[in-house]
């Protein structure tokens, strides 16, 4: 791994917020790194507060769309919810068609199926929308790039209200209204809300006209949270706070559908990991292996002993899920052995025969594994269809915006995309990614980096300093869990390889008689490093450890040398 030392942030600064907030200095320190320099701006982070939202109405066709609406509702017109497949459109559809239904009964939901229609807006939605005299589609977290769908719709007399989150094309469909902060006409605030986090300004938007604000929509924020934490989005601004009153329902009002999969957790308060790791690939399991519609269902039932019975549906999906996932995974590794493509700058798989529900999971986890640009394909209908996975600091969607020659389309954000191609152009593809990455990427971003944040002592390590870190929390990308270093320690002689196949290394490490334990996952290959190194660095993060009903602190360490 390639550690980055974070700067020191300037010492007037931090000695001044530190003695405003009456903290240590390296938590002053970790504030500053985060932006925050004064007793006002601490106050949001350590407080977030609804009342710190901005106006849905700042947002580009908020009023448009909110005025087709309630029109829709007056006329008694059907309306359509359509989301995409995976959690953030999963959530938005539960979200806003659960909140239309307290207003009118006239609403019907709708997810495309991953196989026949594949992602976004789909002709075949449409036609079921004017079919059943459905006359207005509100669409979330897809349609930014459904010219030619939007344009079909409107010459079959339905109407589109487009709630996006992904970067605009050229040019934006002409739907009543396009709500999309990454618009660049738009001159709302905050770019980053995730698919779920638009559909939710429009709901806000909604109930403002009814004398209602954000206080009276507090239970909808399970769902908004959920989808910030899957959709991988900065947990910053605005999305912080919706994240942070959306896990407070999560663990004091969960809705039906939470509580059902979460039965079997032994858990007494989920974080946003938790939510990352064990609700999203639960919810997404539906709509990889079987139907998105499955996911939207158990989220927005009210009866228990129903949502129990949806949620073991679900179990099984996802169990179902991760076999096809590790099978994928093993093929896709041999695959690039056996065609000696391991000196490569990108990784690109492909094999008719592999799930597509699964091949973002698959291109994620080659990613962890030889750490550069990777894209795995599968059969798709007539066409071929990938899922592209980056690593930190390169932009995928940008390279593969250089390679458009050869793709019918794609979609996606800096990280993380999908695209399809027709079969006789893969090997073209293929060749020209690779040129595009080998020629843009800086080198070094083909190394894991680890940040510090700061380099610390043991003796600092206090249960207060830890009860302030963890009102840091909800962490992701903006505000990541704080990675410390410290230096010249030696093992205390216990250092040893745990779990399956020894992967994880726990060990006890001590510095100036002063002695912690760690755990180290993955990091079975570094038991010699600790042993045998007199004075070894470690990265580390700081956790609680239960066992045996007491609760002592340990590091979880990133990497040692």
């Amino acid at each position: 791994m390639r550690w980055t030392l974070r700067p020191k942030p300037i010492h007037t600064i931090t000695t001044n917020l530190a003695k405003t907030l009456n903290v240590d200095e390296i938590i002053a320190s970790l504030l500053v790194q985060r932006g925050i320099e004064t007793f006002e701006d601490a106050k949001r982070f350590f407080r977030p507060s609804l009342e710190d939202l901005h106006d849905p109405f700042l947002m580009k066709d908020m009023d448009k769309a909110v005025a087709r609406i309630e029109k829709a509702i007056v006329d008694q017109e059907n309306i359509l919810v359509y989301g995409d497949y995976d959690v953030d459109g999963t959530t938005s559809v539960a979200l806003m068609s659960s909140y239309l239904e307290t207003i009118t009964s006239q609403v019907a939901t709708y997810i495309p199926d991953r196989y026949a229609e594949g992602y976004g807006v789909s002709f075949q939605g449409i036609d079921y929308a004017a079919d059943n005299d459905i006359s207005l589609i509100v669409a979330l977290d897809c349609g930014i790039k459904a010219i030619e769908k939007v344009a079909y719709a409107k010459s079959k007399g339905v109407d589109f209200i487009i709630c996006d989150h992904h970067r605009p094309g050229d040019s934006i469909p002409d739907a009543v209204a396009v709500l999309d902060p990454k618009r660049e006409d738009c001159p709302y605030p905050y770019k980053e809300l995730c698919g779920c986090g638009v559909g939710f300004k429009l709901i806000e938007g909604i109930a403002s006209r009814n004398g209602q604000s954000a206080y009276d929509l507090q239970s909808y924020l399970d769902l908004v949270a959920t989808a910030i934490g899957a959709d991988i989005v900065p947990i910053t601004g605005e999305n912080r706070v919706l994240a942070y009153y959306g896990l407070k329902v999560i663990n004091q009002h969960p809705r039906v559908g939470f509580k059902a999969m979460l039965a079997q957790v032994k858990k007494d308060t989920f974080t946003i990991t938790d939510v990352v790791f064990i609700l999203a690939p639960r919810i997404n399991a539906a709509g990889r292996m079987k139907h998105g519609l499955h996911a939207v269902t158990l989220l927005k039932e009210e009866n228990l002993e129903l949502a129990l019975q949806y949620a073991a549906e679900i179990e099984s999906y996802n169990s179902e899920r991760k076999d096809a996932d590790r099978s994928i995974t093993k093929q896709a590794l041999e695959q690039i052995i056996d065609n000696e493509e391991e000196d490569r700058f990108t990784t690109v798989v492909y094999d008719e025969s592999w799930h597509k529900g699964v091949i973002g999971i698959v291109a994620s986890r080659l990613t962890e594994t030889y750490y550069r640009p990777t894209l795995v394909f599968t059969k798709s209908g007539e066409k071929l269809a990938a899922s592209a996975r980056s690593v930190k600091g390169f932009d995928v969607y940008n390279a593969l915006d250089s390679c458009s020659e050869y793709i019918e389309q794609f979609g996606g954000h800096k990280y993380a995309a999908g695209l399809t191609l027709k079969e006789e152009q893969y090997e073209l593809f293929k060749q020209k990614f690779e040129e595009v990455v080998a020629t843009s990427i800086d080198k070094k971003l083909l190394t894991p980096e680890v940040i510090i944040d700061a380099a610390i002592e043991f003796d600092e390590i206090t249960p207060k300093f830890f009860r302030i870190l963890k009102q840091f929390a909800p962490f992701g990308p903006g505000n990541m869990t704080p990675v410390f270093m410290t230096e010249y320690v030696k093992d205390t002689g216990y250092a040893r390889c745990v779990g399956t196949d020894e992967k994880h290394l726990k060990c006890k490490v001590q510095k100036n008689g002063l002695a912690i334990d760690a755990i180290g996952f993955n990091l079975g290959p570094k038991l010699d490093v600790i042993k045998e190194n007199v004075q070894a660095k470690v990265a580390y993060t700081i956790d609680e450890n239960e066992w045996n009903g007491s609760v002592t602190l340990q590091l979880k360490l990133k990497d040692i040398i």
